[in-house]
């Protein structure tokens, strides 16, 4: 009964219910993907090449002659299908191109335009009022030595420190 308990704590965790949505969705996602290159991106291709079905191409190892891809698997006989792996490798180069422009427009609409942090990275010159490093010393455009504030004990006003008297 232990390992039921175990495999019951381990099924509701978070993170596997977030993965099974993500394989869901991502099973989805790929069908779409698949139509998307099957029924919109290949059609043109078809038009443009004559034919980008490759799958009747193969080499057969035999001693026998066969017309089609259909009668030689059939018989059996020995044949690199090469022709069915052309067909693989174009269907993967357009669906890992289509997938690279999604993620690539994906990317730009999370990234943001500046960087969060740029006005904690940096300061202003109290003399020329331009911008420089947080870290600065010296003021690269004015050359004012600026006040080191980055390790200074801060006062504590809410702590009362009390002294022994001598006696």
């Amino acid at each position: 009964m232990k390992i039921l308990s175990e495999f019951k704590e381990f099924a509701i965790r978070g993170n596997v219910i977030d993965m099974s949505i993500g394989v869901i969705i991502g099973t989805t996602f790929a069908k779409i993907v698949e139509s998307f290159v099957d029924d919109i991106i290949m059609p043109p291709f078809s038009l443009i090449f004559g034919q980008v079905d490759f799958s009747n191409r193969y080499l057969n190892l035999s001693n026998r002659r066969f017309e089609t891809f259909a009668e030689a698997e059939a018989a059996g006989v020995p044949m690199l299908n090469y022709g069915i792996f052309l067909n693989h490798l174009v269907h993967f180069s357009i669906v890992a191109f289509v997938l690279f422009l999604f993620v690539r427009q994906v990317n730009r609409i999370r990234r943001p335009q500046e960087d969060p942090l740029s006005n904690m990275k940096s300061k202003l010159c109290p003399h020329c009022c331009q911008s420089i490093a947080y870290k600065a010393i010296r003021c690269p455009h004015c050359t004012s030595i600026l006040k080191d504030t980055r390790n200074q004990v801060k006062p504590n006003y809410g702590v009362r420190i009390q002294r022994k008297s001598s006696s």
